[in-house]
């Protein structure tokens, strides 16, 4: 998959350097050295977008400790992880840039049927900590966001439901974010810090 997609953006544009490399977010010192990694080739990180996560549904009275643990360093601690090594660098390098979280509207809502509390917890832990890191961070040019997607379909069996609650009547497709990212990372969003913008097909506004 990766390298497919390498391929096809380096046809797409020859000129520029596409690099992938296999990054584990709850390796600390992994997630530390990534930055050097970068700026060997590109001289500085200017946009870090935190996509890494894992999904579940298990009723919350079966959770094990092992599960809860897994669902938050994954998706809570790995984004943050790499949020602390990417403000690092723009920091000493000086060159400001944008930082964006992918969160979920389960992070606002009980998303259901599927009952999956430490997902819900993860993500919404999610939101608060881009409100924080916005705050501490701003004064350095570092904007933080993060965007919310109803693409939960882990369980296709579920996506019916999901659909019949949303305005649209149908599931968001990945490439629906395209435009909130591109809005965040650009200069038309450079007074944009600590924003949660949810793009969620209306969802949430029941």
């Amino acid at each position: 998959m990766a390298s497919s997609t390498i391929a096809n953006l380096k046809a797409e544009f020859p000129d520029a350097s596409v690099i992938f490399k296999k990054l584990d977010v709850t390796d600390a010192v992994a997630v530390d050295d990534a930055p050097q990694e970068v700026e060997d080739v590109f001289g500085s990180i200017e946009i870090l977008l935190c996509f890494a996560g894992i999904t579940g549904s298990i009723h919350a009275l079966d959770i094990t400790p092992e599960n809860w643990r897994r669902m938050l360093e994954i998706n809570t601690t790995g984004a943050f992880l790499c949020s602390q090594a990417a403000a690092r660098s723009m920091i000493k390098k000086g060159n400001r840039g944008s930082i964006v979280l992918m969160a979920s509207i389960s992070g606002h809502v009980t998303n259901y049927p599927q009952p999956h509390v430490h997902y819900n917890a993860s993500k919404a832990a999610l939101i608060s900590m881009k409100s924080s890191l916005a705050a501490e961070w701003a004064r350095y040019g570092i904007s933080y966001m993060d965007t919310v997607l109803n693409e939960d379909d882990h369980l296709e069996s579920l996506r019916e439901a999901w659909a019949k609650r949303t305005p649209y009547g149908r599931m968001g497709q990945p490439d629906e974010l395209t435009g909130a990212i591109i809005l965040l990372v650009s200069k038309a969003g450079s007074y944009i810090t600590g924003a949660d913008i949810v793009v969620d097909g209306g969802l949430t506004v029941f």
